[in-house]
């Protein structure tokens, strides 16, 4: 699966990007139907620590799933936004099946 990062008015280093790819791509293990993924990172202008902002949009057959997660670090809002898509995906195969 293909994982595109896109950092927003920063250059996210190497140790992030490593992070990022290795938990985005253990959800294509979850679902064949996985094509890629794009992650945006923002930086968000206020004066909460809580300004970092993980966007994950999961490129599957059908229709793509989304999650957006605010943290105060860009590894714990990847962690929560991951988690959210791999509830959602859990949804996705289960209509699958039924149908």
């Amino acid at each position: 699966m293909k994982v595109k990062i896109n950092s927003v008015h920063f250059k996210a280093d190497q140790k992030l990007t490593d992070f990022i790819n290795d938990k985005v791509g253990k959800l294509s293990g979850m679902y064949d139907g996985v094509i890629g993924s794009d992650v945006t990172l923002k930086v968000e202008n206020t004066d909460s620590p809580e300004n970092k902002i993980a966007e994950i949009r999961l490129i599957i057959r059908g229709n793509d799933l989304y999650a957006k997660k605010q943290s105060k670090t860009f590894e714990e809002a990847t962690d929560v936004a991951v988690e959210a898509l791999r509830r959602q995906l859990t949804r996705h195969k289960s209509k699958i099946r039924n149908r």
